[in-house]
């Protein structure tokens, strides 16, 4: 006879396995780019001006596709959501193999947004949904989901470096059948999650204005993050670092996986967002280490203060969603922040790029990344304390 599995165990392998989605939607279709840009760039001599475009045009894509999550989750229920989202983003990576015009990649990487957004704002509302069984574990399961995205990080490092020794194609390709791979090992997880939140009663629409603080410092993250994401692994190769880009992703990713176990404690108890201001603050100094030394052990460093904090970040929305509003909200908050974050998103590429092209270089691009983290620090510690329901 099959023994029954602790309740909180069956969780924490259900986000697990759901996290797999995080890995496709954001690992693969967003920060894998970092590693095949240098390829890109000197196959198809691109300005830094471009390679930010293309990730500012997966960013509106993903703004597109947080507008759209509530209204098509509402519909088709989040599992099928999920579910389509994974395949889009699957095919939309394997086409990127297709073409080496800059048009065609930049609607690519627009749909892989898109759909992205659709994987990542329904695997969140299923993560809360499943995480409110558990409420002494919510932070913790939270931070397993959405660090799902380091998964994707360490099998980018494992799986691209040797396939572009031949060319950025091949990685592409690859990418979309690890999606594939993913789409299926998501799908015992998804039968058994909860597919939708509670109704909101009739006439009642829950305002975010309780949020404010918290949505603003979440759009300065979205632009200092993901310019440090973009571009550190050209700046590795600018200062003759080259060689460290492989273990240096990976680890960026383990530190992501982990980073539940290592922040979970602090966004459950710290009250308003105490604990967002010190991820960013974390995040900014990270950010920063490279532009104070080149020597391997602060660049690894960096990786590993930017891998531990970025998706904790991501993770304390949905906690303060949760803690500040009714459940019938969740999504409506979830959507929000993702809204936001892809707003910074699509300004931090083009505006690190634009700097990257200038005077100042790459330097001066990351320069900013610390900056606009430092600035969302600030923000957060103007968040109300704990209202509403506990987290």
């Amino acid at each position: 006879m099959t023994r029954a599995r602790d309740p909180e165990v069956q969780a924490l392998l259900d986000m697990l396995r759901l996290s797999l989605g995080g890995a496709v939607a954001l690992g693969f279709a967003r920060f894998a780019y970092a590693l095949l840009l240098p390829a890109m760039r000197a196959d198809l001599h691109w300005s830094f001006t471009l390679s930010g475009a293309m990730n500012a045009a997966n960013a509106l894509g993903y703004l597109a596709g947080a507008l759209s999550a509530a209204r098509l989750g509402d519909r088709w229920g989040l599992r099928r959501l999920f579910t389509v989202g994974l395949l889009v983003t699957a095919a939309a990576l394997a086409a990127c193999a297709l073409s080496g015009d800059g048009a065609v990649l930049l609607v690519l990487r627009f749909l892989a947004g898109l759909s992205g957004a659709w994987v990542f704002v329904s695997g969140g509302g299923l993560a809360a949904l499943a995480a409110r069984q558990h409420p002494a574990r919510s932070a913790r399961l939270l931070g397993v989901f959405y660090g799902g995205a380091g998964i994707g990080i360490v099998l980018s490092a494992l799986l691209l470096p040797p396939l572009l020794t031949s060319g950025w194609r091949g990685a592409w390709l690859a990418l979309g059948a690890a999606s594939v791979a993913c789409l299926l090992l998501t799908r015992p997880a998804l039968r058994r999650l909860p597919d939708r939140a509670a109704p909101a009663p009739p006439g009642v629409r829950a305002p975010l204005r309780p949020l404010a603080f918290t949505l603003a410092a979440y759009a300065c993250f979205g632009v200092g993050y993901i310019a440090y994401m973009t571009f550190i692994v050209a700046f590795l190769n600018s200062v003759g670092a080259g060689g460290l880009v492989t273990p240096f992703w990976a680890v960026l990713g383990a530190c992501v996986v982990v980073n539940p176990f290592v922040w979970g404690p602090l966004q459950q108890r710290a009250p308003g967002a105490r604990a967002m201001s010190v991820l960013m603050a974390t995040l900014a100094v990270g950010a920063a280490l490279p532009l104070w030394s080149h020597v391997p052990a602060a660049l690894l460093l960096s990786g590993v203060l930017f891998g531990l904090s970025f998706l904790a970040v991501v993770t304390f929305t949905t906690v303060i969603t949760r803690r500040v509003l009714p459940e019938h909200a969740w999504a409506r908050g979830i959507v929000a922040f993702t809204s936001v974050f892809a707003l910074g998103q699509v300004a931090g590429p083009l505006l690190t790029g634009l700097a990257a092209d200038s005077a100042g270089g790459l330097r001066l691009g990351l320069g900013l990344s610390a900056a606009v983290l430092l600035l969302g620090a600030a923000l957060a510690l103007g968040q109300p304390g704990r209202a509403g329901r506990p987290a």
